[in-house]
C-alpha cells in the first residue's frame, strides 16, 4: 500500500493503522515521489493527499491512469465540496473520503477497494482509428481530435 501525504505526523499515523491491519506500506510526501514509487511497485491501494508540493493529487492520479496503474486510489483530503470530490473521481480516484476521518470507516473502504480485485484497464482504448482516452477526456478519428 501506498500512502501519499506530505504532513508527516499524518502519514507516520497511516503508516501505523495499515501496518496494524496487516498492510506493508510505503510513504511519499510529495507528487513526483508518489508517481515514481507507485510505477515502479505494484501497491494493492494508493491513499493520496491532494495538496502535495510537486504535483497536486489529481495529477498523480491522473499521471498513474495515463501509465496504466490500475491499484485503487482513495483521495484523502481536506477539501470537502462536492465539485473537488467530482474532480477527484474525474481524476481517476475509486474513493473519496474527507478529513477529518474515522480510521475505521478508511480502513472499511479500502477493504472494500480491495475486494473488487485489480481489473487490467488500458489507458486508451482503440477500435479502428478511433482512439479514447478517458484520462484526458480526448477523442480521436485518424488524425482529428475532439
Amino acid at each position: 500500500m501506498l500512502v501519499v501525504d506530505d504532513d508527516t505526523r499524518m502519514s507516520a499515523l497511516l503508516r501505523r493503522g495499515l501496518a496494524e491491519e496487516g498492510y506493508a506500506v510505503d510513504v511519499a510526501g510529495e507528487g513526483g515521489e508518489a508517481v515514481w514509487l507507485a510505477t515502479e511497485n505494484d501497491y494493492d491501494a494508493v491513499v493520496l493527499d491532494l495538496m502535495l508540493p510537486g504535483l497536486d493529487g489529481y495529477e498523480v492520479c491522473r499521471r498513474l491512469r495515463g501509465a496504466g496503474r490500475w491499484a485503487p486510489v482513495l483521495m484523502l483530503t481536506a477539501h470537502d465540496g462536492v465539485v473537488d470530490r467530482v474532480r477527484g473521481l474525474d481524476a481517476g480516484a475509486d474513493d473519496y473520503l474527507v478529513k477529518p476521518f474515522s480510521f475505521a470507516e478508511l480502513a472499511a473502504r479500502l477493504r472494500a477497494l480491495l475486494r473488487r480485485g485489480a481489473a487490467e484497464r488500458p489507458s486508451v482504448l482503440t477500435v479502428g482509428d478511433l482512439r479514447l482516452d478517458p484520462a484526458t477526456r480526448q477523442a480521436r478519428r485518424g488524425a482529428e481530435r475532439s
